[in-house]
């Protein structure tokens, strides 16, 4: 998709300029591929990884190849979080999701501190800020705390929030969970650059630091929701029978009896 293309389909709903902001260099392309073009301003939160040097120094080099203009690498060193979280019993926090390793836990409040007072000057003035959904597409508990983290600015500094579609089994509790809040007033149906998303991900295994699979398919459209600042009380939905993208089954060869597609039921809607 070129960038002009991407802001005509963008364009109708987003006013003012977009922000694309996520957690880790590739979940730009592996998550949010359709706003990339028409995104002015591209940020990537954390760095290096929590304990392996070597795949921060990867990771680095990756960066500075990327073709992505108006990139700002905030570079937070990873809390190593990842494997600390339950998301069969999830709990969410001020800072993101419950961790149960305390020193981790430490970490991983110190950088939600870190996340606010980085991203406040860098999302002054943007009108749309797409991130990472609530409940981290897979369960991540650092694209959780982004998304957490770019709430907690969003009165101040007025913008909409943007989030897609994916999930996967391990966040489907979360989910399921979260779906039964009010969290979007306009959805769209956007095309995703697949084109870009593969030359992004050329550049992440050229350097050995593409963290998912070599078999991932990227689906022809995704789904994104709009979270206003400010909106009137009947104009909020819930995620009750809305469709989502199950990554498994995004895969050239999926379990058989993963669909791409989940449907989210058995919550109320908020009208």
């Amino acid at each position: 998709m070129t960038q002009s293309s991407a802001k005509a389909e963008l364009g109708a709903f987003c006013p003012g300029p977009i922000a694309l902001v996520v957690a880790h260099p590739d979940d730009e392309c592996l998550w949010l591929s359709s706003v990339l073009s028409a995104a002015s301003r591209i940020v990537f939160a954390f760095g290096d990884p929590f304990g392996r040097p070597k795949i921060a120094a990867g990771r680095q080099r990756a960066v500075a190849e990327l073709p992505l203009p108006g990139l700002i690498n905030l570079a937070i060193p990873e809390s190593g979080s990842r494997l600390a979280v339950d998301l069969s019993r999830p709990r969410l926090t001020p800072t993101g999701i419950a961790i149960g390793d305390e020193q981790a836990a430490r970490r991983y409040d110190d950088n939600f501190d870190r996340l606010v007072t980085g991203l406040r000057p860098i999302l002054a003035g943007y009108g749309v800020v797409f991130t990472h959904n609530p409940w981290g597409e897979y369960g991540h508990p650092e694209h959780i705390q982004l998304h957490r983290a770019i709430l907690s600015l969003q009165a101040e500094l007025g913008y909409t929030v943007g989030f897609s579609n994916y999930v996967d089994r391990r966040s489907w509790p979360l989910a399921q969970e979260i779906g039964r809040l009010p969290v979007w007033t306009q959805r769209f149906t956007l095309t995703t650059d697949r084109d870009l998303a593969r030359r992004l991900m050329a550049v992440y295994r050229r350097h050995g630091v593409w963290t998912w699979t070599n078999w991932h398919r990227w689906p022809a459209r995704e789904t994104v929701y709009l979270r206003p600042a400010t909106a009137a009380p009947e104009d909020w939905r819930s995620l009750s029978g809305e469709q989502l993208l199950d990554v498994a089954g995004l895969r050239w060869w999926p379990p058989p009896w993963r669909r791409a597609a989940q449907r989210l039921a058995g919550v109320p809607t908020f009208r």
